[in-house]
């Protein structure tokens, strides 16, 4: 036989694939043999370490003395070599002994493996190629080759089956460790724990209670101490011991992961499980009487640990409460009436608590010495979902001195633990009271000198004189002129920070009153209802103080809402409003009651958030306010035009209708063939006589005498003259249009294409009118003025547009609330010096008139048709108004 290097001899040298796989074939059966060797010598080494194990779970390593484990963990490792030395005997396979367990285990005769590489004896041609033939046929027989499975026959190295025993201890040890006596493999490694010897006497309850804020329920732990791991409980939680019983007082100890002990000290309120012993009691029984009092431990887990009590033990497992989190939701924003509206976005573990805004200013003077502290800013927090919450809060600062200075504002928000977080800052000007009397905007500065720096007092009082140097010229009314005065000498004799700060607020009071007078009183009362609602909400007031404040909020909005129509009233129309926008009484009054609702139902949360929704839309009403200066003189002009605008659109209207009323007129002559139709007409007396002896449609024309129309008694041929009299009214018309679209270029305003179509339309409808011809007529003029209306919308539009950068955008580019579409802010039709355009009246179009046409021509032929009831002819010349 040949040796292994020797490959591809015989039928392998034409069969790779058989080489192949007898290859493959070999490696597994050489690692078979090589395990049958590994298994045997193997058993003492596993048989060692389930000792270990077994005596490691059963806790013997930690029952011994120190020495004692120390001998047996020698004897351990000892034991453990001296089972390795029969690896020493260990050899990996040869290619023949692989070949022989092969072509035993699979049963084939001839040693077909084998003979693949042997070469014959006589090296003949005919000895070759017969030795080549039964190699063929020997290669069939290798192709289902199997080496099985490792047979260590370890039954004849262990003839007593003595293997089991460390297999069955193993299992014993294993489920015995799960109990609360159980071993640990590291207890033959450290030293063994303080024997402590639990008194069955001894009763301990204990429990932890996590923190209210968490929502969790107690947990309440096993007297035994049966609790293999460590229990999770949120940090901050109480834990609460309470030991009675026994002869002695018990140690509560708490051992902190780093090994350290504390122990848990007594309350100081612990009670006794018995009544004190009555005055017959011997002396001897006090020792006793000691024994039998509950002690009570507490303490705040704040760190993993555990509880040591009795020779009992619990782990806990503290999971860390986390800071909260907290950011802006967009970029603070101004409201129309100067409120600072910030939106924001906080996250907590538990539950957002309270959250605010701290807004210092970007630039200090160290030596400043400020009449106010910084201003206080609560952001409105959802109870509900704390933890993950989104929210939108307005408040007004514009009385604060800092408003209209640049500012660093810093998201701050608190749980319920203590603990902080805050947003990165974000600088912006704070938000002021927009003033347009130029005057309130000087007392204002005035007070936010002093009030920023009180030793700035002189620049202020500097600033006040400088206001009254020419008061004929400056200031108009004497009351404010007074006022100035008064605020002066107040300034003057201010010495204290309860008198400076008098002062400041006597300073806003007469700013604000020179700019809005009794609103800006009404604002303040509904500001501070509304803040006081907010407050009890937000504290759990009993129902009864919400409906108190409730009611309190409803008459402050009420004045508020009637001081700011009054203001609307007085205030021209601004065509920059839009209609979408309106705020209506109605709605104020349900949204109060639908807070007064949530809070009596108990869904504060619900209730708050509402009110806060109300804060932000009266912050964003807008009261109209007069225009000044040359933009006023602009919209002086405009206005002008606009009213210019009416008068034709309703001169237009009359003339349409006069129109009208002379083409059925003549229409109804034409039809009857009569040219003469005056006082003595045949019909009226055929009529019934009244009660007076007089026709009845007589005595109807009678009680309307003075509005019958002179059409009324004219010919075929007079109306028809009359008609061609109305071209002129018409040819004026549209000449006062062209001067207005020449006016409107001049404002610098382009005319829309409505009122070129108008014109036109006049111009044919004046022809029409020359020629005596009312149908073709009203047409045209019916399209006039839907023209009309056309350019008007446009030139509307294009004022809208012109006066947003300007007074009718609030800061920010924002549009107010009030005065939409000439209506108030709670939706009403507000008095205004404009003009009516008519929009909210449906002018006939053609297909109107058309149809008029047809009933009129129904009518008339009925009548025609001689009814034979009177009553009848009567209604229908009453509908032809026949009189």
């Amino acid at each position: 036989m040949t040796s292994p290097s020797r490959q591809k001899k015989g039928a392998f040298a034409f069969r790779p694939s058989l080489a192949r796989l007898v290859t493959t074939k070999r490696l597994l059966a050489r690692i078979v043999l090589f395990f049958e060797q590994l298994l045997p010598p193997l058993m003492p080494v596993l048989s060692v370490i389930a000792f270990y194990l077994s005596a490691s779970w059963f806790g013997l390593f930690r029952s011994v003395p120190d020495w004692l484990r120390i001998l047996l963990l020698i004897a351990f490792a000892a034991a453990f070599l001296l089972s390795l030395l029969p690896f020493r005997t260990l050899r990996w396979p040869k290619v023949a002994e692989a070949d022989r367990m092969l072509e035993e285990r699979n049963g084939l005769p001839h040693q077909p493996v084998t003979v693949q590489e042997d070469e014959p004896a006589f090296d003949t041609p005919f000895g070759r190629a017969l030795w080549r033939e039964h190699q063929t046929r020997m290669a069939e027989k290798i192709a289902a080759l199997d080496a099985g499975l490792p047979r260590p026959d370890i039954a004849t190295h262990d003839r007593f089956a003595l293997r089991a025993v460390p297999a069955l201890l193993l299992v014993t040890a294993f489920g015995y460790s799960l109990s609360i006596n159980g071993g640990s493999i590291r207890d033959a490694l450290q030293a063994a724990p303080e024997q402590v010897v639990s008194d069955p006497a001894v009763r301990i309850d204990a429990w932890v209670t996590p923190p209210s804020y968490t929502g969790r329920a107690p947990i309440y732990l096993t007297a035994d101490g049966s609790e293999q791991a460590p229990i999770g409980i949120p940090q901050f939680s109480g834990l609460t011991v309470r030991v009675s019983g026994g002869k002695t007082a018990e140690k509560v100890v708490f051992r902190k992961a780093n090994g350290e002990a504390q122990d848990i000290a007594v309350q100081a309120d612990t009670k006794p499980q018995q009544t004190a012993a009555s005055a017959s009691e011997q002396p001897t029984a006090a020792p006793a009487s000691q024994a039998l009092v509950a002690q009570t431990h507490m303490m705040k887990l704040q760190e993993n640990g555990a509880l040591e009590v009795n020779g009992r033990r619990w782990s806990f497992d503290v999971l860390p409460d986390k800071a909260p989190e907290i950011a802006f939701d967009g970029l603070p924003k101004p409201s129309v009436n100067g409120a600072l509206e910030i939106g924001f976005t906080v996250k907590d573990d538990y539950g957002v608590q309270e959250a605010h805004a701290e807004i210092a200013p970007v630039e200090t003077d160290p030596t400043a010495t400020p009449l106010y502290p910084l201003p206080e800013y609560r952001l409105d927090v959802p109870r509900r979902n704390a933890r993950d919450a989104e929210g939108v809060t307005s408040r007004n600062l514009t009385e604060h001195p800092l408003a209209g200075k640049r500012v660093r504002i810093t998201l701050v928000a608190k749980d319920a633990a203590g603990q902080t977080g805050r947003s990165p800052p974000h600088e912006m000007v704070l938000p002021s009271r927009p003033f347009n009397e130029p005057l309130a905007a000087a007392v204002a500065e005035e007070r936010q000198v002093f009030a920023l720096d009180t030793r700035k007092m002189p620049q202020a009082i500097a600033l006040n004189e400088a206001l009254t140097i020419r008061p004929e010229e400056t200031i108009p009314k004497l009351t404010n002129y007074l006022l100035l005065e008064s605020a002066l000498t107040r300034m003057k004799l201010a010495k204290g920070e309860d008198a400076l700060k008098d002062t400041a607020q006597y300073l806003w009071e007469i700013a604000l009153g020179m700019e809005d007078g009794d609103l800006s009183l009404a604002e303040r009362k509904l500001r501070e209802a509304q803040q006081k609602l907010a407050d009890a909400l937000d504290r759990n007031a009993p129902d009864a103080e919400i409906k108190k404040l409730m009611d309190e909020l409803r008459k402050a909005m009420q004045d508020y809402m009637t001081e700011l129509a009054e203001r609307m009233q007085n205030a021209p129309m601004q065509p920059n409003q839009n209609a979408q926008n309106i705020l209506r009484q109605q709605d104020l009054e349900r949204m109060m009651d639908q807070i007064e609702n949530l809070a009596r139902s108990g869904n504060r949360d619900a209730a708050q958030q509402m009110l806060s929704e109300l804060q932000r839309m009266m912050n964003n009403l807008q009261a109209g306010r007069p225009q000044r200066g040359q933009q006023g003189q602009e919209n002086s002009e405009a206005r002008k035009q606009i009213d210019k605008l009416g008068e034709i659109l309703r001169d237009q209207q009359k003339l349409m209708e006069q129109t009208f009323r002379l083409d059925q007129q003549l229409r109804d002559r034409m039809q009857r063939g009569e040219t003469d139709m005056g006082e003595n007409d045949p019909l009226l007396d055929e009529m019934n006589p009244g009660e007076n002896g007089e026709p009845q449609d007589q005595q109807q024309g009678q009680q309307g005498k003075e509005g019958q129309q002179p059409s009324d008694q004219m010919t075929a041929e007079q109306l028809r003259e009359t008609l061609k009299q109305l071209r002129a009214q018409q040819d004026a018309l549209g000449k006062q249009l062209g001067e207005l679209q020449k006016s409107l270029g001049e404002m610098g305003m382009k005319p829309g294409p409505g009122f070129g179509q108008a014109q036109r339309e006049m111009e044919g409808a004046g022809r029409e009118l020359g020629q005596g011809r009312g149908q073709p007529a009203v047409e045209g003029q019916g399209r006039a003025l839907e023209a009309l209306r056309q350019g008007a919308r446009d030139m509307m539009n294009q004022m809208m547009q012109a006066q947003q950068g300007q007074q009718g955008q609030g800061p920010n580019g924002q549009v107010g609330q009030g005065d939409q579409n000439g209506r108030d802010p709670l939706g009403r039709p507000r008095r205004t010096q404009g003009p009516e355009f008519g929009d909210n009246v449906k002018v006939p179009d053609e297909i109107d008139v058309q149809r008029a046409r047809e009933i009129l021509d129904a009518i008339r032929e009925k009548l025609g048709n001689n009814p034979p009831q009177e009553m009848e002819r009567r209604y229908l010349e009453r509908l032809l108004d026949i009189q």
